[in-house]
């Protein structure tokens, strides 16, 4: 407590500050004039102060008008999970922080005896904060009460009246019909694809639910609505706030100053023909070092963005936030403002750009001998694509690729060459799953779906980027610098036998108890290799492998083959390669703006977070996929297709359709003939009656019923010709089996 004996002045702003810090309950204007004994017109003055401590963000004030230090939290706090330390501690982070820097680290009370409620992933909850560290702001949070998520936002198509009008939900799992009210509709025309808000009903506690249009975003028929739909079902952030494109549209070239002069050697972009960004350039040449006859040097210049993005910055935020760039058919919604990842951190040719590069030296056989980042200044001496690439390697280049063929392409291709050396030695995962691609018109509707070409020139790429992640990776090890690592660990035991179970039903064995490496599901898709079996194969090898993620705890890259890997290549469109730079940056005392020591402590809630984000973006672009191949198969409704089991469920079977690869459900139901069931180990369902199968990977003669482009999906029913068992017997036996399952269900229940 602060008196008049050890205080013999007004306080000043540090006096106020340091009083706040030390009080142990809230601290209002109140108890800080009576603290500092301060009476009278002194009061005014003090009043004065205290607003222009709010002004400068020195102090903040909490709704109940008690004040505190603006680093600090108000003891009563919406919070959110963010995952877990290193030490298996819960940590949570305040859902509102608007202080300068990242927010204080909440620890979750670990108290046994005070038994409370708990959160968990995507989980809110208001707590109360205790204070455990001052400098830098600690805190351990005891939960007070979970929140009920808010209600989120309705997108669906808006059918007009005389006195509003409904709104259909496009989300296959909200069934809800939505009212809106005539002063609702906010200009809403019928037909509209719209976003729209739940309100209250305020007129009656029953009838149909209530919302407000809140944006129309027009024809419900316009190409562009296909994206909008995954966009909003996956809470996608497309906008940016406007200190963010302040922040960006303010960045500014950078001057040589203490990088390496890179813009002499012909680095050069390959990229896919609608490429939207160029975050990685790539050159090669033979080794000059006599003791590495037949070597290779090589350069990957990655965009330098840690340089614009800087730790705790509105643009940093926002970043880690989104966690990766969305990429749609139609459009990409990025991670960056444009101005940044189409402009500045953009590797356009002709143009000075700062980049992050590594060098490296490899011999004859593609091994490694040593590597150096360096942070340079580079031009890009030209942006082909893959297949202008690849003809000029063939033989036929145009006007653009014809002066790069001998100085440029020429030399990559041999560092390709000898990578693949490598490669082919340590034999990493090659499965072999087609890649479809969508093509659109200028008007945005799909014209054609093709096949992705996989050329040499896709390769050559690939492999240079793999051979720089594996560098990073090295480097922060080397420099005992945290890394956020790529990690793809081996197959779980549960899914290695189921996967063995199912190759034991095609006479395959994979052995049991053997170290699991590639190379041994290799061998297993080579003996499948151009057989009826082979895309099956390939699907159920897939499907037992783990899911990668992002942790600065290293597993290894499974697939890769690899001990150690992280994204460096691509920051434009990933946070973990901005981290992976800023490590770096800070490794090598490469600048100021490395990886700081908050950064450092959160790692592996971010890990978790941008682990989370990837997986939205790969649901929302797989569904946006989904949503174009039913807009192009509806005009085929009523049309014979070849079809191949993708997939064997309960409820039904998951049917590729040949040529498109759009995927339909044919209900279980409905296939017909006799009572199924599911035997998931072998991926079948079986005729209980009559022994008919239908197993993955089998060809079926299907018909194309319903295309719903909203929802994405695709029914199929099975053509029966008249040869299989029990045809026209199939009805009153499904039935009575379905009604003998159901009674045997009440009966439990009762």
């Amino acid at each position: 407590m602060v008196n008049k004996n050890t205080l013999d002045h007004f306080p000043t702003k540090d006096d106020i500050l340091g009083f706040l810090k030390d009080a142990r309950s809230k601290a209002t204007k109140r108890e800080i004039a009576r603290a500092f004994q301060i009476r009278g017109q002194d009061k005014v003055l003090l009043k004065k102060l205290l607003r222009e401590m709010l002004n400068d963000g020195i102090i903040a004030q909490d709704a109940s008008r008690s004040l505190r230090p603006a680093e600090q939290l108000s003891a009563v706090q919406v919070v959110e999970y963010a995952g877990v330390d290193t030490h298996g501690d819960v940590l949570v982070r305040p859902v509102k922080w608007d202080g300068s820097g990242p927010a204080p680290k909440i620890f979750l009370s670990s108290d046994k005896r005070k038994k409370g409620p708990a959160i968990g992933a995507g989980e809110r909850a208001l707590a109360k904060l205790i204070p455990i560290k001052n400098d830098p702001p600690v805190y351990r949070a005891q939960i007070l009460k979970v929140l009920k998520p808010a209600p989120r936002g309705i997108l669906g198509v808006f059918k007009g009246g005389e006195n509003g009008g409904r709104i259909h939900p496009v989300d296959k799992k909200n069934r809800d019909e939505y009212w809106v009210d005539k002063e609702d509709v906010r200009g809403a025309v019928d037909g509209e694809l719209v976003t729209a808000e739940p309100v209250l009903n305020r007129r009656r506690s029953s009838g149909p639910k209530r919302a407000r249009v809140r944006e129309a975003l027009g024809d419900v028929s316009a190409a562009r609505s296909i994206s909008m739909i995954a966009i909003h079902a996956h809470d996608i952030p497309m906008d940016f706030p406007n200190d963010v494109l302040k922040s960006a549209d303010q960045a500014k070239p950078v001057d040589l100053s203490n990088r390496d002069d890179l813009r002499s050697i012909p680095l050069i972009t390959i990229d896919p023909v609608d490429a939207r960004d160029h975050d990685d350039a790539i050159w090669a040449e033979p080794d000059s070092d006599p003791k590495n006859k037949d070597g290779w040097h090589a350069i990957v210049a990655i965009a330098d963005v840690a340089h614009y993005v800087q730790s705790g910055s509105a643009l940093d935020r926002e970043a880690i936030k989104r966690g990766n760039s969305c990429y749609f058919p139609d459009r990409v919604v990025p991670m960056l403002p444009e101005a940044l990842s189409a402009g500045l951190c953009s590797l356009q040719p002709g143009k000075d750009r700062a980049c992050m590069a590594v060098h490296m030296w490899f011999d004859a056989y593609g091994n490694k001998i040593r590597h150096k980042f360096v942070r340079g200044l580079m031009n890009s001496h030209a942006n082909i694509n893959y297949a202008q690439a690849q003809a000029a390697l063939d033989g036929l280049p145009d006007e653009m690729t014809e002066p790069l063929l001998k100085p440029v392409l020429a030399p990559l291709l041999g560092t390709f060459k000898a990578l693949m050396a490598a490669r082919d030695k340590r034999e990493p995962l090659e499965l072999d799953l087609p890649e479809r691609k969508i093509e659109l018109s200028k008007e945005g509707f799909v014209k054609g779906i093709v096949l992705r070409e996989r050329l040499d020139t896709h390769r050559i790429v690939e492999e240079f980027m793999i051979a720089a992640n594996v560098a990073a990776a090295e480097e922060l090890e080397r420099k005992r610098v945290p890394a956020m690592y790529r990690v793809h660990e081996e197959p779980p035991l549960d899914k290695l036998e189921n996967l063995r179970e199912f190759l034991s039903t095609l006479d395959m064995k994979l052995t049991k108890g053997a170290v699991m490496m590639p190379r041994l599901f290799n061998g297993i898709l080579s003996k499948v290799r151009e057989t009826a079996h082979e895309q099956m194969v390939n699907q159920v090898v897939l499907r037992s492998q783990t899911q990668a993620y992002y942790s600065p705890d290293n597993q290894g890259h499974f697939g890769l083959a690899l001990p150690k890997y992280a994204h460096f290549t691509s920051p434009i469109r990933r946070y973990a390669d901005l981290l992976v730079h800023r490590g770096l940056i800070k490794a090598l005392g490469l600048g100021d703006d490395g990886l700081t020591a908050p950064e450092i402590e959160e790692l592996n809630a971010i890990g978790e977070q941008i682990s989370n984000t990837e997986r939205r973006a790969m649901a929302a672009e797989r569904e946006s996929t989904d949503r174009y191949m039913a807009a192009y198969l509806a005009d085929h409704v009523g049309d014979q297709f070849i079809g191949r089991i993708t997939g064997v469920t309960r409820f039904g079977l998951f049917v590729e359709l040949e040529p498109s690869g759009g995927d339909g459900l044919i209900p279980i139901s409905e296939i017909g003939n006799d009572y199924y069931t599911h035997d998931e180990d072998h991926h079948r369902l079986v005729g209980e009656r009559f022994g008919e199968e239908f197993k993955l990977g089998d060809k079926l003669d299907v018909r194309l019923t319903e295309a719903n482009k909203f929802t994405g999906g695709l029914r199929l029913e099975l053509i029966d010709d008249g040869t299989r068992p029990g045809h026209g017997q199939q009805k009153k036996y499904h039935q009575r089996k379905r009604a003998e399952q159901r009674n045997r269900g009440n009966r439990k229940r009762r």
